[in-house]
């Protein structure tokens, strides 16, 4: 298939009707970011084309870690600034570290962030788009709050309460019932290549895991009807319509704790292949059912969690309940999300921590402010944020006084700076602190480096109308052997002045997501996410607009969609290092790693540890617990230190 070139520069996207075109051509040529720096305004959320962990926020870092380059620290020039506490990493994590250090210390408390990124919120990114229509705006990576009202805790809820985040008004921004009111539900695409015909099939009953569609208007057809539309042998779509109807114990003869051992030990595919008798063919059909949500296919994820996910096969099995928290995110609501995902969090954070960033006080009027980022690392404000610094060291040291400090070494268009605080908290990817913090121990080194991120991509097209999902009836589209497993209109969340597509023949961002595992491998999560993360990281911006092109020609073409006239802007979102780690009872003893988990957030001197990587959670919450953890333990440090 041809793909045209004539909207992509170098792999970056000068999209002209996004209005970004003069940014993006100046940061793809050579100093080209430090020349938008001071030829144009600045501000990231606008720049399509290779998002995410993109070129020029990751390198050094490699250089470090996986090239074993050393810098020397000591000579590099110690900056006149000196700050309470340094924050390293100012996604979700290291944002609430620097605004609970702030509420308990006060507003005079002298704060740095530090990131890599040349835009803050970590994995939680604003993407923003101008149509013929008016803006879009759409989530690059943390997506939305799960289940706030079962499982976050009481510090968490404080915590959003304190930003104006009102958790019933944030639900009452999601229209649950605007695209069941359209006729539309979820479907799956079938692809030549695999199954020998390109064809969505509309109506799946189904209900799924932080499913943000109430269950009564899940717009599905009987489930046989369903199945029998599959690209399948008659045989096939039997044994397949028995796995969904017929309420077998697959697991007879076992005693229920028995049962829970094999469902905790043993895969998903394990369970479909030899305990089900499914085809290899009609497997496929699963195969990335978990991606989205585990960021590993069904060959390693294990029953358990399968169950977690609605999948089918445990019902006749008189299995005991789910514990509560995973019984949440089956069935609560999947609806408390800002336009932006997360980022909406982020950006409530940096607001209160440098009220000069924009002007407003709600969690409403965020939602369209204008962030100025010349206002995020003034001299004259007690709390600065540093985009582009990556943290290459931290270490203890005492002053001539006897006062203990850190020292905080960073690299900024390849000059690499110090800074010192009384301080430190490393919010950032864990497994980089065992090669930045020379201080920790072998043990603690050692856990450290088992949180071993899943890579993934968050891509955000935008449609010049959605009028093909109205012909196919569909809104959610599950793809289960296309590189994206998920292919879905935008969720509908009006909030702020803001205003989701109101008919399909608008533009709208279509949110596509791409895990690259080793499909069907077998291998243990930690290898899929090495193997997957080079794979992602050796894949140009070009490389990912073709496949994208590819398969929704492939899924839509049939019914009138043209790549070339109907694709507005490309951002991909790509995070080489995605979701946190967590425990997998395929590989992992859960008592076990919960002791690695105590290892590897220990303090060392005034260094503390969050991040959602220090819990194992790869959830906006754990993140936010995290940070006020971290930070509570240098508050203990300093009483300590007072007595």
């Amino acid at each position: 298939m041809s793909i045209t070139r004539r909207d992509f520069l170098n792999g970056v996207a000068i999209t002209i009707v996004a209005g970004v075109a003069p940014i993006d051509f100046l940061r793809a040529a050579p100093k080209g970011s430090q020349l938008a720096h001071q030829t144009l305004e600045y501000y990231p959320p606008a720049l399509t084309g290779m998002r995410g962990s993109h070129e020029g926020s990751y390198e050094d870092a490699h250089h470090i870690s996986r090239d074993g380059k050393s810098y020397d620290y000591k000579s590099a020039p110690l900056l006149d600034e000196f700050y309470d506490l340094i924050v390293v990493g100012a996604g979700i994590s290291g944002l609430a570290a620097a605004y609970h250090y702030q509420q308990q210390l006060g507003k005079d408390a002298k704060i740095l962030l530090l990131d890599n990124h040349d835009d803050f919120g970590g994995h939680a990114r604003r993407n923003e788009f101008t149509t013929p229509e008016g803006l879009l705006i759409g989530y690059g990576g943390s997506e939305s709050l799960q289940s706030p009202r079962s499982i976050f805790s009481k510090q968490v809820l404080d915590f959003m309460r304190t930003l104006a985040i009102d958790i019933d008004e944030l639900e009452d921004c999601f229209n649950v019932n605007f695209y069941p009111d359209l006729g539309l539900g979820r479907g799956v695409f079938f692809d030549a290549k695999t199954f020998g015909v390109n064809k969505v099939v509309a109506g799946d009953p189904g209900s799924s895991v932080a499913d943000e569609i109430p269950k009564d208007r899940i717009n599905g057809r009987p489930i046989a009807e369903f199945i029998n539309d599959f690209p399948f042998s008659e045989k096939d779509k039997a044994d397949l319509l028995a796995l969904f109807e017929e309420e077998v114990d697959y697991l007879a003869g076992m005693s229920t704790d028995e049962k829970v051992d094999w469902l905790d030990t043993h895969s998903y595919a394990e369970f479909l292949r030899e305990k089900v008798g499914l085809s290899e063919h009609v497997m496929l059909y699963f195969q990335r059912s978990t991606d989205d949500f585990m960021a590993v296919g069904i060959d390693a994820t294990c029953c358990s969690d399968a169950r977690m996910c609605a999948l089918p096969g445990f019902e006749g099995m008189n299995l005991p309940d789910m514990d509560e928290e995973m019984q949440a995110e089956l069935d609560d609501p999947y609806t408390f999300h800002f336009p932006d995902g997360n980022a909406g969090l982020t950006r409530l954070m940096v607001r209160k921590l440098i009220p000069a960033v924009a002007p407003g006080t709600t969690m409403q009027d965020v939602v369209l402010a204008k962030f100025d980022y010349s206002q995020l690392d003034k001299p004259e404000h007690n709390v600065r944020l540093r985009l582009s610094s990556t943290g290459l060291h931290a270490q203890n040291i005492t002053l001539e006084d006897g006062s203990a400090a850190v020292d905080v070494a960073y690299i900024n268009q390849q000059q690499v700076h110090r800074v010192r605080a009384k301080q430190a908290v490393m919010a950032g990817y864990n497994m980089m602190i065992p090669y930045m913090v020379p201080e920790v121990s072998e043990a603690q080194k050692e856990a450290l480096l088992q949180n071993v991120k899943a890579p993934l991509v968050y891509s955000n097209v935008v449609i010049r109308n959605w009028q093909t999902f109205m012909k196919l009836g569909v809104h959610n589209i599950y793809c289960p052997t296309a590189p994206y497993c998920m292919v879905k209109l935008d969720f509908p969340v009006n909030m702020g002045g803001y205003e989701h597509p109101d008919s399909p023949d608008k533009p709208v961002v279509l949110h596509m997501v791409y895990v690259p595992n080793l499909a069907g491998s077998a291998l243990p999560a930690r290898e899929q996410s090495r193997k997957g993360r080079s794979m992602l990281l050796g894949m140009s911006f070009a490389e990912h607009e073709k496949i994208i092109r590819e398969q929704l020609q492939d899924m839509l073409g049939g019914v009138g969609f043209n790549h070339e006239e109907d694709i507005i802007a490309i951002t991909l979102n790509r995070w080489s290092h995605g979701y946190s780690y967590s425990v997998n009872t395929l590989f992992d003893d859960e008592d076990e790693a919960e002791a690695i988990i105590t290892t590897a957030r220990q303090p060392i001197g005034n260094i503390t540890i969050a991040n959602s990587d220090s819990d194992w959670s790869p959830y906006a919450h754990s993140a936010i617990e995290q940070g006020i953890r971290a930070v509570d333990e240098l508050i203990a440090m300093q009483a300590g230190g007072a007595q």
